[in-house]
């Protein structure tokens, strides 16, 4: 099993309400020459979470943290214009609130961030680390 100590939340970077499957997200990251797609879940707009990457591989979802992470994305993140926007759906908050904590308990001492923790992306289009910093702080060892 992989070490981990970083949850990274990122967002598909689509507009909201435009349903985006597992298989093309895979697509888009095999086009960038990725083996597969890079995130480990995806939080689709009804809440489901699926599965993307193995958890024994290493992400490829933000350049020089992938050996130690995990990634989500949830879909959506952006207005009509395609401007950055938090666009998660009710059952979104709940689904991404509920990975996180099951990770940080499988994963304690792990610390969570949103992908613009590490670039100059807006991504996930909210502050993930204050977002989740409550049950993060439950799992800290």
């Amino acid at each position: 099993m992989r070490k981990i100590n970083k949850i990274v939340v990122h967002c598909t970077a689509t507009p909201e309400c435009r349903p985006v499957s597992v298989e093309e997200i895979d697509s888009w990251h095999k086009q960038r020459g990725w083996t597969q797609i890079g995130y480990h879940y995806v939080v689709q707009l009804d809440g489901t979470i699926n599965q993307g990457r193995p958890l024994n591989i290493s992400g490829a979802h933000v350049k020089g943290h992938n050996k130690y992470s995990i990634g989500i994305t949830y879909v959506g993140g952006c207005d009509a214009d395609m401007n950055p926007k938090d666009t998660r759906t009710d059952a979104q908050i709940d689904s991404l609130e509920y990975l996180v904590g099951y990770l940080c308990a499988s994963y304690p001492g792990s610390e969570v961030y949103g992908h613009r923790d590490f670039s100059t992306k807006d991504c996930p289009s909210y502050d993930a680390k204050e977002e989740y910093k409550s049950i993060q702080d439950k799992y800290v060892r």
